[in-house]
């Protein structure tokens, strides 16, 4: 299972107001770095907007940054777009036969190590901000 696209995007569409935020980008414009329809964009712009980690100016358009990059992590925008629910990166098969002692308890055996895997993950992208991700691009960017 994957994560959503909305999660990379949503990195995508954040790093372009860090880097490129003046004057402010459109959603058609991020659409054209995305490569992807402007509604898309808009719809994780409204994601984003709820979750407090950007605002958009109404009328002539523009999305913008609501905090410092050094202040957003990828554990933010993670979960700003409902990447997955908590505890649900993972899923077990439904169903598995209950007169098989394997079956009989299988869901809840692997349900802690997948459970601890989500946590570390999920510990790692707390750790990592949008300051590092648009450093690292523009150091890709200009060589």
């Amino acid at each position: 299972m994957k994560i959503s696209s909305r999660f990379s995007v949503a990195i995508h569409i954040i790093s372009i107001l860090e880097l490129y935020g003046d004057p402010m980008p459109t959603s058609e414009y991020i659409a054209g770095s995305v490569n992807t329809n402007p509604v898309v964009i808009r719809r994780i712009l409204g994601m984003l907007k709820q979750a407090g980690i950007v605002d958009m100016k109404r009328g002539t358009g523009g999305a913008y940054l609501l905090k410092e990059a050094h202040d957003i992590t990828l554990l933010d925008v993670y979960k700003a777009v409902g990447s997955v629910e908590d505890g649900e990166l993972f899923q077990i098969h439904d169903n598995p036969n209950p007169e098989c002692p394997v079956g009989a308890n299988i869901q809840e055996v692997v349900n802690v190590s997948l459970m601890s895997a989500q946590e570390a993950m999920e510990s790692v992208l707390q750790k990592i901000t949008l300051a590092e991700v648009t450093k690292n691009l523009v150091e890709k960017i200009e060589n």
